[in-house]
């Protein structure tokens, strides 16, 4: 019976002894592991090289000059390459930058044209004289080159003849002996009439036309800018195919070096992110081969004060807008700068030299910080 039972339970027993002996089974022992002997400390840090990627792009856009010297067949003191990268914008690790983006002051040849409180008070004095405002923006402002609007010849504004309008571009090249940039009012017809007459006129000064559209006679318009040694700009609206296609027509009678690009520029809160991923997209297609889209990109940068923001009376907290405006300006440009703009349309003097400084910062490379003698650290 005793061997069936796993337990034995006794109750009111007592037990009379004179001697108790128990005996203690050996239970399992735990082992305390070794202690590891402790790391050797490295004496100095782990020497690596660092190698940066290396970006390989087919493409390169191409060079396009803009205004001639005397030499070379013009009456400017200096001419401006734009153009020329291997690469996209101040990628200095991989390659220089061939050249420094440009900057023109936007001029109109009417005070009609409604300004901001914030521009107009620099150019107050100048604004019936087209070529004393050509002046001022490179004697006052240091303009590397002038952008001058032909506003007043739209049919809808004053009508102004050819020869009229001839005659103000010729009062602007007199003024000054920088490279011109010469634009219409948007008007195709009246455009293409106008420009073939100050092309005409002009031969030899490599003026930069703003612009051909695809809504002018691209035909009569690339062979007037052909036949009298002049460049254009190639204005579509935010679409790269629409700027391949016109760029195709124009190379049935144009040469690609007298090519520039503009895919409009939408203003900062008003189309900017538009503006600059339509702009990537056509450098970084280039670098990559597309032939159609090699061309140095040009930005109406001044659209910036189409936003009621750069020149609206807001709230406290949007700041005056004496200073806003230049601050919507300058952030404009340099969104576009980084997506590769050669030419800028500027007005404001502050955002121009901002601008400008910014450039002259990224084209100068790494530079040593050397250290402020006011910063402490207590640790």
């Amino acid at each position: 019976m005793l061997a069936k039972a796993s337990e034995i339970e006794l109750e009111d027993i007592e037990l009379d002894f004179d001697e108790l002996e128990l005996q203690l089974l050996p239970g399992r022992v735990r082992v305390i592991p070794r202690m590891a002997p402790p790391e050797e400390k490295p004496a100095k840090l782990i020497e690596v090289e660092y190698a940066p990627p290396k970006l390989e792009y087919t493409g390169r856009i191409v060079e396009v000059k803009l205004g001639a010297t005397r030499a070379e067949g013009g009456t400017r003191g200096r001419s401006i390459v734009i153009g020329g990268e291997t690469a996209p914008a101040f990628y200095l690790f991989h390659t220089s930058t061939p050249h420094k983006p440009v900057i023109a002051f936007d001029v109109f040849d009417t005070p009609k044209v409604p300004l901001a409180k914030a521009v107009k008070m620099h150019v107050q004095e100048v604004r019936d004289d087209p070529a004393a405002w050509a002046r001022l923006c490179i004697e006052k402002f240091g303009a590397e080159m002038v952008n001058l609007h032909l506003i007043s010849i739209d049919p809808l504004i004053d009508d102004t003849s050819p020869e009229d309008a001839l005659k103000t571009v010729e009062a602007v090249l007199d003024a000054v002996d920088v490279p011109i940039t010469v634009g219409g009012c948007g008007d195709p017809v009246k455009d293409l009439k106008v420009f073939e007459k100050i092309a005409e006129a002009t031969e030899g000064e490599r003026i930069l036309f703003n612009s051909v559209t695809l809504d002018m006679d691209i035909e009569k318009t690339a062979k007037i800018i052909n036949k009298y040694g002049h460049t254009v700009i190639a204005f579509t609206s935010m679409d790269v195919n629409h700027a391949r296609e016109l760029n195709r027509k124009l190379y049935e009678f144009l040469p690609r070096e007298q090519i520039v690009m503009d895919t409009t520029t939408g203003a900062l809160g008003y189309g900017l992110d538009y503006a600059f991923t339509v702009m990537e997209r056509a450098r970084l297609a280039a670098l990559r081969g597309d032939p159609e889209l090699q061309h140095p990109l040009s930005s109406g940068t001044t659209n910036a004060w189409a936003a009621r923001e750069a020149w609206m009376t807001m709230d406290p907290q949007w700041e005056p807008k004496l200073l806003r405006g230049p601050l919507w300006e300058v952030t404009t440009g340099l969104t576009l700068l980084l997506a590769g703009v050669d030419y800028f349309m500027m007005m404001h003097p502050a955002a121009v030299q901002t601008l400008k400084a910014v450039i002259d910062e990224l084209m100068g490379g790494r530079k040593e910080m050397e250290p402020v003698d006011w910063v402490t650290l207590k640790i």
